[in-house]
Order: C-alpha cells, then sequence, then structure tokens
C-alpha cells in the first residue's frame, strides 16, 4: 500500500516571471511560528511620504493669526490660537513693592536729615563729605527701583494660556530667562482649584492644579485671579475638545 504523499508549495519561488522579467509569487511570504502551529501573513504598508494636511478654515486662521499678534513669544501650531490668557493676581507683588517702597522713604528721609546728621557724626571728629554721601543713596535708590522692575517682569512673565488644542505655561524665572511648558487638551485627566485662608477668598486668588493622563505628570498655578472661573473655562474646553465639540 502505497503512503499518501503531500505536496507543499514553496511559496517562496516564483510561480512566472512578467514582460520585464521580473518574479510574480502567489501570495506574499507566510512566516511559520516556531512556538505553536499558528501562521502569520507579512504585510507591508507603506507610510505616504507627504501626510494629509488638515482642512483649516478661514475663520481659525484669523484667530490664530491675531492670536500670534498679540502674543509673538508664544508657541502655536498651524490652526492654533489662545482662548484666553492667565495671569497671576497682583497681590503677590505686595511684599516686594511694600519693601521697596520703605527703603526708598527711608533713603529720603536720611537726604533731608543729612545735615543734622553730618554735624553729630563731624562732632565725633569724622569727616563727611556730604555730596558723596548723597550719590551712594541716590544711586542705591536706583538699585531698588531696578529690583523692583525685574521683580515685577518675573512675577508677570508666569502666565498660562488656554488654546483651542492645549494648554502653555510661560514660566520665568529671572529677567533673561524663560521657557514654556505645553501640555495638550487631550491629555489632561484633572482639573481642581482651591483657596486656602481668608486672605486668598477675600482678595479672589488661589491655586489651580492640572494633572495629565499616563505618567501622571501634575502642575500646579499659583496666586491665580478667580480660580473657580479658570477652571470652569479648562474643564469646558477639555470636554469640548475630547468630544470633537467647537471651543468657543
Amino acid at each position: 500500500m502505497n503512503a499518501k504523499k503531500t505536496l507543499v508549495q514553496d511559496y517562496n519561488k516564483p510561480v512566472a516571471y512578467d514582460v520585464n522579467g521580473q518574479p510574480l509569487y502567489a501570495h506574499p511570504p507566510v512566516i511559520q511560528s516556531q512556538n505553536d502551529n499558528q501562521t502569520t501573513q507579512a504585510v507591508h504598508v507603506i507610510r505616504p511620504t507627504d501626510p494629509e494636511k488638515q482642512v483649516i478654515s478661514d475663520s481659525t486662521r484669523i484667530k490664530h493669526t491675531e492670536s500670534a499678534k498679540t502674543f509673538p513669544g508664544v508657541t502655536l501650531s498651524e490652526g492654533e490660537y489662545i482662548i484666553t490668557s492667565i495671569g497671576r493676581h497682583p497681590i503677590g507683588l505686595l511684599l516686594p513693592l511694600s519693601l521697596g517702597l520703605f527703603l526708598i522713604v527711608l533713603s529720603f528721609v536720611l537726604i533731608f536729615n543729612l545735615g543734622l546728621m553730618t554735624k553729630q557724626i563731624e562732632a565725633m571728629g569724622i569727616v563727611v563729605n556730604q555730596p558723596a554721601m548723597v550719590l551712594a543713596i541716590f544711586a542705591f535708590i536706583g538699585l531698588i527701583v531696578l529690583g523692583l522692575y525685574i521683580s515685577y517682569r518675573v512675577y508677570s512673565g508666569n502666565r498660562v494660556f488656554l488654546t483651542n488644542e492645549s494648554m502653555v505655561q510661560e514660566v520665568q524665572t529671572s529677567l533673561f530667562s524663560k521657557r514654556e511648558r505645553i501640555v495638550s487638551l487631550a491629555d489632561i485627566e484633572d482639573v481642581s482649584y482651591s483657596q486656602k485662608g481668608i486672605v486668598q477668598q477675600l482678595f479672589g486668588f488661589g491655586s489651580v492644579r492640572l494633572s495629565t493622563e499616563g505618567e501622571g505628570t501634575v502642575y500646579h498655578f499659583n496666586y491665580v485671579s478667580n480660580p473657580k472661573n479658570v477652571i470652569a473655562v479648562l474643564s469646558n474646553a477639555v470636554e469640548a475638545f475630547k468630544n470633537g465639540r467647537a471651543i468657543s
């Protein structure tokens, strides 16, 4: 009795040739798994070199252009525009401003009483150069004014922008040091705010907390004016973006 033979087609070998002499195959190669009897068909996907561009409406282009002109330092993608800008509450400048004004007033008090002070110092046998002292006091006042200006620029330079696609945070640590953080609205998982103490409640400022999906990065924004309203706007924007609705 003759044993039945099973013929296995080798699909890696050509079955025909085209007019140019190139080999033709029955179908794409089949990869046999060594761990089991399952077979996997190799599929080759070609990625287009020029991806299809997103269609941007004329109104969106206008908003993008206006946002880029108003806030030239903010990084915006094509079709992205700023919905609102969130700045810090001015109460955060109260301490440095109060200290600076106190030192300036004290300096002018010294100038107005310099004659009396000079007589008392010269009575102890110390020679005083009044013009040099006045010049030094005015130089000290100039340094105070410069310090107040730098404090204001650094403090006000920390802002958050809500766009139709993301949250953009500008972080300024010094007069010439600035960086930017961008969080997509699709990655935002949770937003909340807090107002601690009677001072924050009375003057209407607080902190905003934002957490993202995946790695769970948490962002904190302090001295935010009217944080409850900010959270409402941000929550509506995130929900609208994730559901594919227009963000107003």
